[in-house]
């Protein structure tokens, strides 16, 4: 059996461009020790945002890499994978990483790049997710985990939370409740991955050594949910 007392702990690097909560969520994971990994830096692409500022809180290191200061994407992302792989990290993971990164920077980190986004994938890759779902007349929004590959959004799901769209909803209003669950679903990722349980392999999101469907494990806040994840961990 397998579990976070016995396994080493994680690599992880997190890249960043804004508040970053969800890097908050991860560092109370391995704060209280529900997560086995110790984050070996936050990267931001902007300087002065509240995520540098939590990470130095618990003396994590933090670097600003502004891709204003290079001349073009690739130029960026070879900078920006260079300091990545300086700490080593066994997972890399976007958390509200807003920057389009080029096809060498994904395929070096294949297998190994984790991002959340604010919708339930495919539908509303890119921006203005939570709009988009409500102008659509959606039931439901939420959030993905998946694999980062080349195209935008597009890699293997991992993991999707859906809330549902009440009537007179803002956008404002269902990003706070998607930002709920992304804080469920991101460090739960993370430790299927720190606990060898989760890999890519073919294309395909593969969890205890089964591939997963195309929208990845369908997560819910309840006692069944919670059992399975339960058994999963510990197998």
């Amino acid at each position: 059996m397998t579990d976070t007392q016995t396994i080493s702990p994680l690599r992880v690097v997190v890249l960043i461009s804004g508040s970053g909560s969800n890097l908050q969520a991860l560092i109370d994971g391995q704060k209280n020790g529900s997560l086995p990994i110790e984050i070996m830096a936050v990267i931001s692409n902007k300087a002065g945002v509240k995520g540098l500022e939590r990470a130095e809180q618990v003396s994590i290191a933090t670097r600003v890499i502004s891709h204003k200061d290079f001349d073009s994407r690739e130029a960026f992302d070879q900078k920006l994978l260079t300091e990545i792989e300086s700490f080593s990290p066994g997972l890399v993971v976007l958390a509200g990483f807003m920057r389009i990164l080029t096809e060498g920077f994904t395929q070096h980190f294949v297998g190994r790049m984790i991002n959340i986004h604010p919708s339930l994938l495919p539908k509303y890759q890119g921006l203005h997710t939570h709009q988009r779902a409500i102008d659509a007349n959606d039931s439901h929004g939420g959030a993905s985990v998946h694999f980062v590959t080349a195209e935008l959004d597009g890699g293997p799901i991992i993991i999707q939370a859906k809330v549902a769209i009440d009537d007179n909803e803002t956008s404002d209003s269902l990003a706070a409740k998607v930002l709920t669950v992304e804080h469920k679903i991101l460090p739960l990722t993370v430790k299927w991955f720190a606990l060898n349980k989760l890999t890519m392999a073919a294309n395909n999101a593969v969890l205890c050594g089964e591939s997963l469907p195309p929208q990845g494990f369908q997560w819910q806040d309840n006692e069944e949910t919670n059992r399975l994840i339960d058994v999963l961990v510990k197998a």
